[in-house]
């Protein structure tokens, strides 16, 4: 299935020139008005209940998924260390630590749409956009830390772990279903959700203050958890894209592509924890 990002939109799990899917235009027809699945390559037949794509020497396992998202978090989280610890954030040196971790947003946030037009994974892309967004996210980490209070970044960070968690084991037992309804209101809401913050952002920027106010306050706290629930919501659609892929016999490499999509739905979660904590810190 096709998964999406709240930040990035990419492609789910995709057959080559090959069609190594295994699976040929008529079955894709004959599925498609049964099977919500169909533009899968992965997808089951719906009438038996089996994977229509024959097992890959060369698939992509479990081990895989879990070893390339540990390596992309493990450049991550050392590169936000580095940047807490050699990027000053006292107020003589605060503007230009802010400037060198926008920065190096910007150009992970290219690098990042790069890697989403992309048609296959390039683990150059992706371990670049991870290092360059630890960098900003370890500015702005110990901004908080140093203005706020240091359990501020610790409470973000256990609580994007108990969200992880929270939705892993409710996807794990059923309780969340992910279909196409699932997936067309959660990118509706997304999508929205996206327009909003970034008109607050503009208002912000030529209006002054916070905008429309929708990053602090009572309001900030309402829209801090809506984009939890849609990071969770698409934590989701990550796990079910993994799946599909480990059912269906992806190659190994789009591992790459599974690691991506996790790293980018975990910093958007921590992101919006974070501020959560800032506001209810009395930081407005």
């Amino acid at each position: 299935m096709r998964s999406s990002n709240p930040v990035f939109s990419r492609r789910g799990f995709s057959r080559d020139n090959g069609g190594y899917a295994g699976f040929d235009a008529q079955h894709q027809q004959a599925g498609t008005a049964t099977n919500p699945y169909a533009t899968n390559p992965y997808a089951t037949d719906p009438a038996t209940g089996m994977p229509q794509a024959p097992v890959r020497a060369n698939a992509m396992t479990m081990d895989d998924v879990v070893s390339r998202t540990g390596m992309t978090l493990g450049v991550l989280i050392l590169t936000a260390a580095l940047s807490w610890i050699l990027l000053p954030v006292d107020p003589a040196n605060l503007g230009k630590s802010y400037a060198i971790g926008i920065g190096a947003a910007l150009v992970a946030f290219v690098l990042a749409m790069v890697q989403s037009f992309k048609r296959k994974p390039v683990p150059a892309l992706i371990l670049g956009y991870a290092a360059l967004e630890g960098v900003f996210l370890g500015v702005i980490s110990a901004a908080t830390s140093t203005y706020l209070s240091p359990g501020v970044v610790i409470q973000a960070v256990m609580g994007t772990m108990c969200v992880f968690a929270a939705v892993l084991l409710a996807y794990k037992m059923g309780w969340i279903r992910v279909n196409r309804r699932f997936t067309g209101f959660v990118m509706a809401a997304a999508m929205g959700f996206i327009l909003l913050m970034v008109a607050n952002s503009l208002f912000a920027i030529f209006g002054g203050g916070d905008g429309l106010g929708f990053r602090s306050g009572g309001l900030g706290l309402l829209f801090g958890a809506i984009g939890v629930i849609l990071g969770a919501c698409f934590l989701a659609l990550d796990f079910k894209q993994v799946e599909d892929g480990l059912a269906y016999g992806a190659p190994r490499e789009e591992a790459w592509l599974a690691a991506f999509g996790l790293t980018l739905t975990l910093v958007w979660i921590y992101l919006e924890m974070l501020r959560i904590f800032q506001i209810l810190s009395g930081d407005d």
